[in-house]
């Protein structure tokens, strides 16, 4: 249940995160400071999401959940703890996805930190942050 909720949130990313990129654009373009404040509402949601799609990962791992081909193919019941944690980004999948919750982590931060930032910057930053998420997770998701 808890790979299926994983999943599920990280599917439920790829939509935060084109929100993410597409309100902004609209916004910088319509000069609507509504639309442009998508993208502080959203980077905080997306982080958290691909938060729990990573921690459903390694959970996954620790409790060698081998229904999950990722385990399957990168982890063994007999590894140590720290070798089965280690092993959620020691594979193509899961490096991908902690790539993608680190760019999340320095969205959120723009977002807690960057409220000193004019709306456009922040807006844009937080835009093509959510571009790059979307594609990424769009990537992982399909394969």
């Amino acid at each position: 249940m808890i790979v299926e909720l994983g999943h599920f949130a990280l599917i439920l990313a790829l939509f935060v995160s084109l929100i993410q990129f597409g309100a902004p654009m609209i916004g910088l373009r319509r000069r609507d400071a509504r639309l442009m404040t998508m993208a502080d509402a959203a980077a905080p949601i997306l982080f958290a999401l691909i938060a729990g799609s990573f921690l459903a990962l390694i959970w996954a791992h620790v409790s060698s959940d081998f229904s999950v081909v990722n385990v399957y193919e990168n982890s063994h019941s007999a590894k140590p703890l720290i070798y089965k944690i280690s092993g959620v980004w020691g594979n193509h999948e899961g490096s991908m996805l902690l790539w993608v919750l680190i760019l999340s982590l320095f969205g959120a931060a723009v977002w807690f930190f960057g409220a000193n930032l004019p709306l456009d910057l922040r807006s844009t930053v937080l835009a093509i942050q959510g571009a790059i998420s979307a594609s990424f997770v769009l990537f992982i998701v399909a394969t």
